[in-house]
């Protein structure tokens, strides 16, 4: 979790990233979120920010509990609009009457979908429990809101009447166009540097060989810098999970030990990250496992069962698995990546029909 103490020295809050914070950062507190400038209030859902022009945009929204009609599928969220307290009920999934798109947080909502601008995510522990940290919240990235409409809730009005909903889709952006780190961002100045350096030295080979009259000079392959935005490193997510379970391996036990000393584990995602699967960076989705044991996870050599129960589907050898997964009180995986995976390789593993 980040120290407390250096918030006050996050960037100043603006449209899209706030210089020093990454997707992944953790905060106790709603308060401790507007300190880190990644949201302008404790209370409501939606941030609202001053643009150049003076008129409000959202820059950010809290996914915490919300309104029946949400949907939250981490790549993709279906998020409702706001409403003044007195027009929603007592637990404050429904609404007593219809929404507007003039109330100031919808408006600036719909402003800066408008405008193109980017929404950052904020998750709190009541949100949806597959991704969910509790009694924490947690930073996600920035998304984008593709479409915006006027729908009807779940559930009508005390008299039955329809209730109106302002409602917006966002999608998330890919990692590439998250936030980098400081030493991201000196990797990515870096690759520039070269990109520059080896395409002066092509065009130097491509006018030496012209003046050769040698019509098929050879290409050299140069690394875009713009789709290199990030290099390889432990997710905040991840590296929570592998010091909670201080790097032993849940599957097999392992705890890997290098010759400096440090603990080596990996933290292994139970739905892939990316298509097809779509799965998400958070907590739930992670497991503390070695190496080999990792490898066993992403091949469908073991997939876990309802009961937690470990299911040997391929030859194992070496060190022998646990019977069942270890599971630590504060680490709650999600049966539904579990479930995800198991059916995924089950499915793989069934004869073709054709």
């Amino acid at each position: 979790m980040i120290n407390v103490r250096q918030y006050g020295a996050m960037g100043e809050r603006v449209i899209g990233h706030i210089d020093g914070v990454v997707p992944g950062a953790v905060f106790p507190r709603r308060t401790n979120v507007k300190r880190a400038n990644l949201h302008g209030d404790t209370m409501r859902g939606i941030s609202r920010l001053k643009d150049t022009d003076g008129s409000y945009v959202a820059d950010a929204i809290v996914l915490n509990g919300g309104y029946e009609d949400d949907e939250d599928d981490w790549v993709r969220i279906k998020y409702t609009g706001a409403s003044p307290d007195k027009e929603k009920s007592k637990d404050g999934k429904r609404l007593l009457h219809s929404q507007s798109w003039e109330y100031r947080d919808n408006a600036a909502l719909k402003l800066s979908f408008e405008r193109g601008y980017p929404i950052r995510i904020i998750r709190g522990p009541e949100g949806d429990s597959r991704y969910s940290l509790p009694g924490n919240y947690r930073y996600d990235g920035l998304y984008r809101i593709t479409a915006s409409r006027t729908t009807f809730s779940k559930t009508p009005a005390p008299d039955g009447s329809p209730i109106e909903i302002c409602q917006v889709d966002l999608e998330r952006l890919p990692d590439p166009e998250q936030e980098l780190t400081p030493a991201e961002r000196e990797v990515a100045s870096a690759l520039l540097r070269q990109e520059v350096r080896l395409k002066a030295e092509v065009n130097e080979t491509t006018s030496d060989c012209s003046e050769s009259g040698d019509g098929e000079s050879e290409r050299f392959p140069t690394t875009r810098a713009t789709s290199i935005q990030r290099i390889v490193r432990d997710a905040a997510a991840a590296r929570r999970i592998k010091e909670l379970y201080d790097h032993e391996c849940q599957v097999c036990g392992m705890r890997l030990v290098g010759p400096d000393g440090k603990p080596y584990s990996e933290g292994a995602h139970i739905r892939p990250l990316g298509n097809p699967h779509n799965g998400p960076d958070v907590e739930r989705n992670i497991l503390c496992l070695c190496p080999n044991c990792h490898v066993r996870l992403d091949i469908g050599a073991v997939v876990i069962d309802e009961d937690w129960s470990i299911i040997v589907r391929a030859g194992v050898f070496g060190h022998d698995v646990r019977s069942v997964l270890k599971r630590h009180k504060k680490h709650r995986v999600h049966e539904e990546y579990v479930q995800y995976h198991r059916d995924w390789w089950q499915k793989k593993s069934r004869p073709s029909q054709e």
